[in-house]
C-alpha cells in the first residue's frame, strides 16, 4: 500500500525535481534543443518509475500520487511532462500489465534505473485516430518474428532503448493479412530500427519526437506482449493510462499560468495602476481559476476511479468505469488548459507572446494536448456511444 508518508516523499523528490530542472528548461526551450537534463535527473530523484511496484524497482505509487506527481512536472512545461508520459505512462504501463514475469523482470527495474528509456508505437503516417488503418506486418520465423513498417510522431520515439510497437500478422504478399488481429511487442532498438527526429513541431522543442522504421527487424518470440491478436486490446488499455498522464499535465499548465499570471498582474503598471485592478483583466484571472478548481475536481475523480480498477482487475464495471473517466477527463481539462494559456498570453499582452516568458511557451505547447492520446472529436464520440449504447457507435 503506497502511505500517505510515501505520497510526501515522493511529492518532495518531484518538488526538487521540477526547481532544479526549471533553468535548464527555460534555456532548452529558447535555444530551441531537446532536454537531455530531464533523464539524468528524473534518475537522481528516482522518478523514472513511479507507479511501479517497488519490486521491479519503482516506487509504488498509487493512480492518485502518480497523478499529482505529473500535475507538478507539468507546470514546468507539457514537453518535460511528455517524457514522463511516454517513458512511463505509456511505456513501462503495458509491460506490467501485460507483460509476463520474465519480460517485467527484463524491462521495468532498467526502465527505473534509465538504462532502458522506453516509448509507445502506434501511430502510423496513415493510422492516426482509427490504429486498425495500421500498415505495420509481421511474420514468424523460427523463434523470432519479423517486423515491416513506420510509426510516426511517437514521444521518445528518437531516444529510446525499446519501444511497445504493434502490427498485423503479413499475409503471403507481405501485406497485411485480411482478417487478422493486430498483435503487441516489445522490440529494442537494434540492427532492422532506424529513427529520425521529427522538429518541425509548433511546440515542446525540448522534448524528443520521432517517426522510426521496422525493416526486416527480427523480434525474439519472448518478446510478445501478451498473446497474438491481443494488440488492439492493449493499445486501448493502455491510453486509459496515457490520457490521465495528459490530463494531469495539462492541470499543471493551468495551475502554472494562474501562478505567473498573479505575479503579473501585480508587477505589471498601465493607465496608472497595476493591471490586476483592472476589471477585464480580473475577469480572465477568474476563468483560469474555474479551469483549474474544475479540472483538479476531475481529475481526481478519474484518478481515483483507476485505482478502483487496479484494485479489482477482474470488474469490467470498475474498468469501464475507469476508462470513461479517463476519456473525460482528458477532454475536459486539455480544453480547460488551452483557454487557461490562451487567458494566460491575453493577460501578459505582447509579452505572452513571446517563448521567453512561460505563458506564450505553455499556449504553444499544450495545443498538441488536444490531439494526441485521443483527438477532442474521438473523446466525444467516444463518450457519445457510451451514453447512448454501442449500437450507436460512430465507428465499427
Amino acid at each position: 500500500m503506497f502511505r500517505a508518508a510515501d505520497q510526501q516523499k515522493l511529492l518532495e523528490d518531484v518538488e526538487a525535481f521540477c526547481q532544479a530542472i526549471r533553468p535548464i528548461e527555460e534555456l532548452c526551450y529558447v535555444e530551441h534543443r531537446f532536454n537531455d537534463q530531464v533523464i539524468p535527473l528524473a534518475r537522481k530523484y528516482n522518478l523514472l518509475a513511479m507507479p511501479v511496484p517497488t519490486k521491479y524497482g519503482g516506487r509504488g505509487a498509487d493512480t492518485v500520487s502518480y497523478a499529482r506527481a505529473l500535475v507538478r512536472i507539468g507546470r514546468e512545461g507539457t514537453g518535460v511532462r511528455t517524457f514522463f508520459s511516454g517513458h512511463t505512462s505509456i511505456g513501462e504501463y503495458p509491460i506490467l500489465t501485460w507483460g509476463n514475469e520474465e519480460q517485467k523482470q527484463r524491462y521495468l527495474p532498467a526502465a527505473a534505473r534509465g538504462e532502458k528509456l522506453l516509448a509507445f508505437g502506434l501511430t502510423e503516417p496513415e493510422a492516426g485516430s482509427n490504429p486498425l488503418e495500421m500498415t505495420s506486418t509481421y511474420r514468424k520465423e523460427g523463434d523470432h518474428y519479423v517486423l515491416n513498417g513506420v510509426k510516426y510522431l511517437i514521444s521518445n520515439g528518437g531516444i529510446c532503448h525499446a519501444v511497445v510497437t504493434f502490427a498485423y500478422p503479413a499475409g503471403p504478399e507481405g501485406q497485411v493479412q485480411p482478417g487478422s488481429r493486430i498483435s503487441a511487442f516489445i522490440v529494442d532498438r537494434g540492427p532492422g530500427f532506424e529513427s529520425e527526429d521529427l522538429t518541425a513541431k509548433m511546440g515542446m522543442p525540448t522534448s524528443n519526437t520521432a517517426m522510426f522504421e521496422m525493416r526486416e527487424l527480427r523480434v525474439p518470440t519472448s518478446n510478445l506482449l501478451g498473446e497474438e491478436g491481443q494488440g488492439f486490446r492493449i493499445a486501448m488499455g493502455t491510453l486509459v493510462s496515457g490520457r490521465l498522464s495528459v490530463a494531469a499535465g495539462c492541470l499543471g499548465v493551468i495551475e502554472d499560468c494562474l501562478a505567473e499570471c498573479l505575479s503579473y498582474c501585480k508587477e505589471r503598471h498601465q493607465h496608472g495602476k497595476p493591471i490586476g485592478k483592472h476589471q477585464l483583466v480580473q475577469e480572465h484571472l477568474a476563468a483560469i481559476e474555474q479551469d483549474r478548481f474544475a479540472s483538479d475536481c476531475v481529475l481526481m475523480r478519474a484518478a481515483e476511479a483507476k485505482d478502483a480498477a487496479n484494485a479489482e482487475p477482474s470488474n469490467r464495471e470498475l474498468a469501464a468505469r475507469a476508462e470513461r473517466l479517463a476519456a473525460q477527463a482528458k477532454l475536459f481539462i486539455t480544453n480547460a488548459a488551452w483557454d487557461a494559456a490562451d487567458r494566460a498570453v491575453q493577460i501578459y499582452g505582447g509579452r505572452g507572446w513571446s517563448t521567453l516568458y512561460r505563458v506564450g511557451r505553455h499556449l504553444m505547447d499544450v495545443r498538441v494536448c488536444r490531439i494526441y492520446e485521443g483527438t477532442d472529436e474521438i473523446l466525444k464520440m467516444k463518450l457519445a456511444a457510451n451514453l447512448l449504447g454501442k449500437e450507436y457507435e460512430a465507428f465499427k
